[in-house]
């Protein structure tokens, strides 16, 4: 089974100093080389990636026919989505185990969410 890992942190912590880094300190890098080694050698990652911040966001609606698009989230909350992991597990368990381990866990939150099964992911 698929899951994708949102990870949702309030930007104050998610980022290094100036925001220009997506990590934001050593201790934490430390822990996600350590995670991403585990799931690689497991063979359950499938993709992943960090988000930029959401300053640098551009929300995209449509509304009887007009386009909307304005700068940053369309959710006004203090944790953001951060960055996401889609990852292949037997079941639930191992997918939140996997999640648990997650430095996000530690400084944010972690949504589990199973993937569609046979939906289409990239063109035909």
């Amino acid at each position: 089974m698929k899951y994708m890992l949102i990870h949702c942190v309030d930007e104050s912590v998610a980022f290094g100093p100036e925001n220009d880094s997506p990590i934001p300190d050593a201790a934490v890098a430390r822990a996600l080389e350590t995670w991403l080694s585990d799931v690689t050698a497991r063979g359950v990652l499938l993709h992943g990636s960090r988000l930029r911040p959401v300053s640098d966001a551009t929300t995209v609606q449509v509304r009887e026919g007009s386009l909307l698009v304005s700068d940053g989230p369309f959710a006004e909350t203090k944790e953001q989505v951060a960055g996401y992991d889609v990852i292949d597990c037997a079941d639930l368990d191992e997918a939140i185990d996997l999640a648990s381990r997650h430095p996000t866990a530690s400084i944010g939150m972690i949504e589990v969410r199973p993937l569609w099964d046979g939906w289409p992911v990239t063109p035909a």
